[in-house]
């Protein structure tokens, strides 16, 4: 079954997810009529749209036979593929990341950093990071009684937590955040190098701006791995430069590219959960109030906002072989969109799915995947939105917005761009 143009157009727009009306209804039309069904949107190849939470999992239980890495792993079109294939020598991707791996490369890379990411592990670092998000909350208060909330907290605290981790210095915050927004939000001309409005430039130039920025994320995490290599320390930095893979160091490219994912996702996705739990809750006072009144409902507040926001909107699957999900016939070589995003609205799974609930259970969103490839930080990202709710909601007696928030228009990360808020200090 083909998917209508109008829809296929809508769900390869970055700008349709900035605009929650558009893009949800899109998906939600596709649930009804055609949950797994096949888009032809100009300028791309033909793909599947996984729009169903159990299609999903089921497509990310099985790795052998739905690969991540033999595809972009990303929405790409064709002009944008074939120019990083000619970059690369063949390759159709610029990073090399845990997410382009499929077995065994992702097992091994994926166990070299495993350890520093579990909930043992992180309670060591809880001490420090609440002191963070201490930090963060006194900030806001000392702005007054007004702030944009994504801009001057949810982007800033999370990147703080993660560039110790890595042992970036503070000073070097600012760049990586600049370059992420780069590189994540590359078609909204508010985030991206130059300001550059997609709809007018080709291909080549869209590409070569994005390689712009992880040429410049690789110079910078070279330099790092050198000194790691030197003076190694405590950190995940010395953990990528020093580690081995059968015994042997890291390829520039995988090492590089580790380097990469835990600088960008590892601070970008938390922010956007963060930022949308505080505008969400300044839309609803009643679910505010409720939380006031019993934190314990804290945990589900925080589960609630990483469903609704779902700051990864897709991931992108090749068949390895023929077979059948949900009674399509899927063949070999199939490219398959997971439109998480969609998943976590399946009205399948979840009870009223376009409200926002921080009562909701159960929650089994899939905000961070499933199977194999599920998050590899999603304990800390946890941990941190705890911590400063923690912090926040004490001091906090009422919010509530104080202009029109806006979303970062793109089609792969994605979240609040700006969360002006107005509120009240207990």
């Amino acid at each position: 079954m083909k998917i209508s143009n109008e829809i296929a157009e809508t769900i390869v727009d970055p700008k349709a997810y900035a605009q929650w009306d558009r893009i949800h209804g899109a998906f939600t039309e596709l649930r009804k009529t055609a949950p797994l069904a096949i888009a032809e949107p100009k300028g791309f190849d033909p793909f599947w749209v996984v729009t169903k939470h159990d299609h999903i999992q089921a497509i990310e239980k099985q790795n052998e036979l739905f690969h991540n890495g033999d595809r972009p792993t990303t929405l790409t079109n064709k002009a944008a593929e074939q120019k990083v294939r000619e970059m690369t020598g063949g390759s159709p991707h610029l990073v090399r990341s845990l997410v382009q791996m499929d077995n065994p490369d992702h097992g091994n890379y994926r166990h070299l950093t495993q350890d520093w990411f579990m909930p043992q592990n992180l309670r060591q670092l809880e001490a420090r990071i609440r002191e963070i998000a201490k930090e963060f909350v006194d900030r806001m208060f000392d702005m007054g009684e007004e702030c944009d909330f994504a801009r001057d907290v949810a982007f800033l605290y999370p990147l703080r937590v993660v560039m110790e981790v890595i042992g970036v210095p503070q000073s070097d915050e600012p760049r990586m955040l600049k370059l992420t927004q780069e590189l994540f939000g590359s078609t909204d001309e508010d985030m991206n190098r130059g300001g550059a409005n997609v709809d007018e430039v080709n291909e080549d130039e869209f590409i070569k701006l994005i390689n712009e920025v992880v040429a410049d994320f690789f110079e910078y995490f070279s330099a790092m791995t050198e000194d790691r290599r030197a003076n190694p320390r405590e950190d995940l930095a010395s953990v990528i430069a020093n580690g081995k893979i059968n015994g042997e160091p890291l390829g520039h490219l995988e090492a590089m590219s580790y380097y990469v994912i835990a600088a960008t996702a590892g601070h970008d996705t938390t922010s956007a959960s963060t930022a949308s739990a505080l505008w969400a809750l300044a839309e609803r006072p009643d679910q505010f109030n409720k939380l006031k009144s019993n934190p314990d409902l804290l945990p589900k507040l925080i589960e609630e906002a990483i469903r609704w926001e779902t700051p990864v909107k897709h991931f992108m699957r090749s068949a390895t072989d023929d077979t059948e999900i949900g009674g399509q016939k899927i063949a070999k070589g199939d490219w398959l969109m997971l439109s998480y995003v969609s998943g976590n609205r399946d009205e399948d799974n979840f009870d009223q799915p376009f409200e926002f609930d921080i009562e909701r259970s159960p929650n089994k969103h899939i905000s961070f995947g499933y199977g194999a490839h599920i998050c590899l930080g999603q304990h800390l990202g946890r941990m941190e939105m705890r911590l400063l709710f923690e912090e926040m909601l004490p001091r906090l007696k009422s919010v509530e917005l104080a202009g029109d928030p806006s979303r970062v228009a793109a089609a792969f990360v994605s979240g609040p761009k700006t969360v002006p808020i107005r509120f009240k200090a207990a």
